[in-house]
């Protein structure tokens, strides 16, 4: 099997970052003598499921509560960052709080902030439910509104009379953030729009687009509860090629490629490498 795989497949800055600060915790606690300290994270610190289970392994506690924190736990923001009040709650916990928020992501909130400081309302693109918006949404002054497409953004009506402020969830689709912009444009006069989106995440999209074109299958690794990986995958959907979102090898099925000889391979800003690794090499052994 010819196997293509992405250059930037893989963990970006954020999440690099967040698991270097975890494993840094992790190195320094009882050290010199001190006291063990419980590890926790406030909720999944990435969304990957086996990098969650081997920091489980190791006595890392995933918080499913801020109001589980207690003094003398170290706990670690997790790289989608928590809404502001959320923050608050475990800073007055009397625990001892490292801030692994993605610094595009801490970027974003603060820009959030200031944009919407003199009375302007918050449009922003992304996933309602997902942890980095809940987030996000916390740091604008007045009303937000939040919508996953230019079709619920067009049902949402915002009022060309208010002042908006226009950003989106650092992980969203950047071309579809464009034709939003351009058509909040034309409707609304008193609009300010943020670049928001990482520029990790948009390589990743820029790469996986075209990699459909050149493949007959695409394969997709990461999280299933991961957006930036689920966005990967409908990119590649969207080309109308068979394409296989799996969190690792053991999901793959060599049935779905028979007959094909030529495959695409890319992953989620949250799936370690050998995760990648153990993909390319199934894939190279089928015939």
């Amino acid at each position: 099997m010819d196997v293509k795989r992405a250059g930037t497949a893989g963990f970006c800055m954020g999440v690099s970052l967040a698991l270097h600060k975890l494993e840094v915790a992790i190195e320094a606690n009882g050290a010199g003598g001190s006291a063990p300290r419980r590890i926790c994270t406030c909720g999944p610190i990435i969304h990957n499921p086996q990098v969650l289970a081997s920091y489980e392994a190791r006595g890392v506690v995933c918080l499913k509560s801020v109001d589980g924190a207690r003094a003398g736990d170290t706990v670690l923001i997790r790289a989608h960052g928590v809404p502001m009040q959320a923050e608050a709650t475990l800073r007055d916990s009397g625990a001892e709080i490292i801030d692994a928020t993605c610094p595009r992501v801490k970027k974003a909130q603060l820009a959030i902030a200031n944009s919407t400081g003199s009375g302007s309302s918050l449009l922003l693109f992304g996933d309602a439910d997902h942890p980095e918006v809940r987030g996000l949404i916390s740091y604008a002054h007045g009303r937000s509104l939040v919508f996953a497409s230019l079709e619920e953004l067009t049902a949402l009506n915002p009022d060309p009379s208010e002042s908006w402020v226009l950003a989106s969830q650092t992980t969203q689709d950047a071309s579809e953030f464009a034709r939003i912009r351009e058509y909040l444009e034309g409707r609304l006069p008193r609009l300010e729009v943020l670049a928001t989106i990482c520029d990790a995440t948009g390589e990743r999209q820029a790469e996986a687009r075209p990699m459909p074109s050149g493949v007959e299958a695409m394969v997709i690794v990461g999280g299933h509860q991961s957006g930036n990986t689920k966005r990967l995958a409908a990119l590649s959907a969207e080309c109308g090629i068979a394409t296989y979102h799996v969190e690792s090898a053991s999901e793959l099925r060599a049935v779905d490629f028979r007959n094909v000889r030529s495959v695409g391979l890319t992953a989620g800003a949250s799936t370690p490498k050998n995760l990648i690794d153990e993909a390319e090499e199934w894939l190279k052994r089928l015939p």
